[in-house]
């Protein structure tokens, strides 16, 4: 584990998971308007050249931007923004982890390899 890298505690992670589910909502919901903008554009070049919808397109844009370059910055791992699915660097007996969390769930309750992934996630 690098020195610069953040490592949580499964308190520190349990305690930022209220802030970090509305930020989950926000993406997806960003994530579904950038997609339907997105065909309304495909859509419309055939017409006018792509102009109408490019606005909720750009906007939507701009809050996936913040929100990914949020989690980037407080070194919270986004592994699939659709599931809600994220990971927090953490240890276990003097080795490099991820404490798994994912939306809907009340609190962090797995961890896993860096190498196993999702697929290895065990019970704290």
């Amino acid at each position: 584990m690098s020195e610069e890298e953040r490592v949580f505690s499964v308190e520190e992670a349990d305690a930022r998971l209220g802030d970090l589910a509305l930020r989950l909502v926000r993406i997806q919901e960003a994530r579904h308007r950038l997609m339907e903008a997105a065909e309304r554009i495909r859509e419309a070049v055939v017409v006018d050249g792509g102009g109408h919808g490019g606005r909720e397109y750009f906007d939507a844009m701009d809050v996936l931007r913040g929100e990914i370059e949020h989690f980037a910055g407080e070194g919270i791992v986004l592994r699939d923004p659709e599931t809600g699915l994220i990971d927090f660097p953490s240890e276990r007996d003097g080795r490099r982890i991820f404490l798994c969390w994912r939306l809907g769930e009340d609190r962090v309750r797995f961890w896993h390899d860096p190498e196993s992934g999702f697929a290895g996630r065990r019970p704290l």
